[in-house]
């Protein structure tokens, strides 16, 4: 096999969100019946659970209206809308952002995740990743031709860290290592480092020289009260080395107007300025006027979709500590479980498909997450609560089932 052709097989995509048809079922035996109930992504969160921000339709239609010149924005974004984001963000990390040297809008955050590793890592160079952390980070790496040093998590360990094991990163610096990435909140187990966790992070890029892209997806989903720690608020690491992504895709349900922001060093945001030029030109230009709704939404709102959130995430984390063989560590943010399994009769990756076919409920192989969680699963909670709680019942049943 040619080495474009292993690169790009290694990417992947019938484990994607919304991918999964793409999987081969043809082998797949089912040892029951089929079990009836209203089919469940878990997959990705459902916006007709969960809908948009009010206005963001009329935002939309507002930069149609405009024409061209919301169109064909600046690659990095149009100038006003960037100012009224950067303000916002500003405030919510409690740093200082310049709309025009530090601030770009991107195709949703995952393209902000291709730009600034694009940006950031060239062939050979070290780059740390954590397990389990988001698939695309390793994918990405990869991609790019760059050299994985995992460092690993023991989600775990502690109910006030996320429990990075800070000697191996240490040590991943240590080894030559030009780039840290990772999620807070966790994707996929939701939860959150703990101060003393940023600051060590960031005393240990500061230390040796490194970068770092934090992405903050879901850092408003708080669930409660409890402490969240901005990197980039630290005031430890050279700023010219971070970069912080966020969007309104997943809390806010805008994933359909695909728009993403990072901000941070000047340098990076510029090569990935330069990036997007030939990949996409900008963020779709009449999307962009959706970000006005973005930290805009009406009084309550968030707090009632916490709440929301947090409802149906305590009924799944109940069923799924109830069953036998199961362990899951309740999500502190964000809409992700990663309940770790009994061990099965089959794969992990024959279980999702059986799951798939015999339940009508999807989910991700733990496996996306690291090569080492093949009795995991993640699943995406911001669905409709009745329907969520009655598809975890049929996965548990599916669960029972395949058991070794």
């Amino acid at each position: 096999m040619e080495p474009i052709e292993k690169k790009f097989l290694r990417l992947g995509a019938e484990y994607a969100p919304g991918q999964e048809v793409r999987q081969n079922t043809d082998e797949v035996t089912l040892k029951q019946e089929k079990i009836p109930g209203t089919p469940v992504d878990f997959s990705h969160g459902d916006v007709d659970a969960f809908e948009p921000i009010p206005g963001s339709l009329d935002a939309f239609v507002e930069g149609v209206h405009i024409g061209g010149r919301q169109a064909y924005t600046e690659y990095r974004g149009s100038k006003d809308i960037r100012e009224n984001a950067a303000k916002k963000l500003s405030q919510f990390t409690g740093t200082a952002i310049d709309a025009e040297r530090n601030f770009i809008i991107t195709p949703g955050t995952q393209g902000a995740l291709f730009l600034a590793m694009g940006s950031t890592v060239s062939r050979g160079d070290k780059v740390a990743i954590v397990e389990p952390d988001y698939f695309a980070n390793r994918k990405l790496v990869e991609f790019f031709d760059g050299e994985i040093v995992p460092v690993q998590m023991d989600y775990y360990a502690s109910e006030t860290s996320a429990g990075l094991d800070l000697t191996q990163l240490e040590d991943a610096f240590k080894s030559g290592v030009k780039l840290f990435i990772f999620s807070n909140p966790n994707n996929p187990t939701g939860v959150i480092y703990g101060q003393d966790e940023i600051r060590t992070i960031a005393e240990l890029a500061q230390q040796y020289g490194a970068n770092v892209i934090v992405d903050q997806l879901y850092s408003r989903l708080i669930f409660e009260g409890r402490t969240y720690t901005h990197l980039c608020a630290q005031n430890i690491v050279d700023p010219e080395n971070v970069i912080t992504i966020m969007g309104p895709s997943k809390t806010e349900s805008l994933s359909g107007y695909r728009l993403g922001a990072a901000f941070g060093s000047a340098k990076i945001i510029d090569r990935m300025e330069k990036l997007q030029a030939i990949v996409s030109l900008r963020a779709g230009g009449y999307s962009q006027a959706v970000l006005k709704t973005w930290f805009s939404e009406p009084d309550g709102w968030m707090k009632e979709r916490i709440a929301d959130h947090q409802a149906i995430r305590d009924d799944l984390v109940a069923k799924l500590h109830a069953a036998e063989g199961f362990k899951v560590r309740a999500a502190e943010a964000g809409s992700y479980l990663f309940p770790s399994i009994p061990e099965l009769g089959v794969s992990i990756h024959e279980f999702v498909k059986v799951l798939r076919l015999q339940a009508g409920v999807t989910v991700t192989p733990g496996t996306e997450f690291g090569p080492q969680f093949n009795h995991s699963f993640r699943i995406n909670f911001s669905q409709d609560h009745q329907a969520a709680v009655d598809a975890i019942d049929r996965v548990i049943q599916v669960v029972e089932a395949n058991r070794k």
